[in-house]
């Protein structure tokens, strides 16, 4: 699991993935560790949001080896889970465009709607129409990687969800974050989402107002997610319970 930044940790999705028995080992490089040489003996590869843009390698100098990591994941089927920025670095990291939001940012607890392919989707295919998401991104993906499957959108942002390949995942929104860890991020973020003509006060509200459906809806997705990491580490002979190397924690 990889964690760009102190306060971004796994959160709902990491509590879910232990349940399943994976084993959570986390890398930080934004501390100055270095992230895996390869991925050789590992079951899957989760990678957690932030604030850097996913192009930006002096704000974040091990984004360059994240990209290379999550194209060799992709290559060698290994399952892989990006979430937010996570996401924004598979796209890019494959060939799409991700951009600034010239609207300003999305936060807050936004329903997001199905789009055809994500009823054969074994992550994603639970989520019911107009589920809730916690969202807090300035950027998103503009065009996906040639091949990307595009699973759920959103009003104000057209890629929430998309798959490439049979294993590899992408989220715009937070599975992974409830009420508090937004409070957090409007204390820090708030007067630059207040500038942009965004409402983080409200955001904290409606994520709270939401939490139990976020419990379910996206817990159930992350155990959904682990499942794909157990059936890939078990065709594979890696042993389980499974590391999965990346997060924020």
């Amino acid at each position: 699991m990889v964690q760009h930044e102190a306060d971004t940790g796994p959160g709902l999705v990491g509590e879910r993935l232990r349940d399943a028995g994976l084993d959570l080992r986390v890398h930080h490089p934004w501390r100055g560790e270095e992230l895996p040489a390869d991925l050789s003996g590992w079951a899957g590869l989760l990678v957690l949001g932030g604030a850097p843009n996913c192009e930006d390698d002096t704000a974040a100098p091990w984004l360059p080896r994240l990209r290379e990591l999550m194209r060799e994941a992709v290559d060698a089927r290994l399952p892989v889970l990006g979430i937010c920025l996570g996401g924004q670095v598979l796209a890019h990291a494959l060939g799409g465009r991700v951009v600034r939001r010239p609207q300003g940012p999305e936060v807050g607890a936004v329903p997001l709607r199905r789009l055809p392919a994500a009823d054969a989707d074994p992550v994603l295919g639970a989520v019911p129409e107009g589920a809730l998401a916690a969202q807090w991104h300035w950027d998103e993906a503009e065009t996906l990687p040639v091949g990307a499957v595009p699973l759920l959108t959103g009003d104000d942002c057209p890629y929430q969800a998309f798959r490439v390949g049979p294993r590899a995942w992408g989220v715009q929104f937070h599975p992974e974050v409830l009420a508090d860890a937004i409070a957090d991020w409007a204390e820090s973020d708030g007067p630059a989402v207040r500038a942009a003509g965004g409402d983080p006060d409200g955001a904290v509200t409606s994520v709270r107002e939401a939490e139990p459906g976020l419990r379910a809806v996206w817990g159930a997705m992350a155990g959904a997610w682990g499942a794909v990491v157990r059936e890939a580490a078990e065709a594979e002979g890696v042993p389980v319970p499974v590391p999965v190397p990346g997060a924020r924690e």
